[in-house]
């Protein structure tokens, strides 16, 4: 016969077992996504208190200007 400690040990496993099957769908549905702008667009989220200087939004060529220079900023190398 089995004893309480093996009825104990195959309810546990098929406890672990079932628990595997209870896994949800994790897709995003398609309402939830979002075109995004290109980077150098201004959105009209964006305060002019976070813009930084020398930044004019919709202009590409100040937008890419902008990131090599902050970029040179964090560079250890050059410094």
């Amino acid at each position: 016969m089995i004893g309480r400690k093996g009825v104990f040990a195959a309810v546990a496993s098929a406890m672990l077992w079932l628990a595997g099957c209870g896994e949800k769908v994790q897709t995003m549905e398609a309402s939830a996504r979002n075109a995004d702008a290109q980077p150098w667009t201004a959105s009209s989220a964006a305060e002019p208190a976070f813009a930084a200087t020398g930044w004019t939004g919709g202009d590409r060529a100040a937008w890419e200007a902008h990131i090599r220079r902050r970029n040179q900023a964090q560079n250890d190398f050059v410094r």
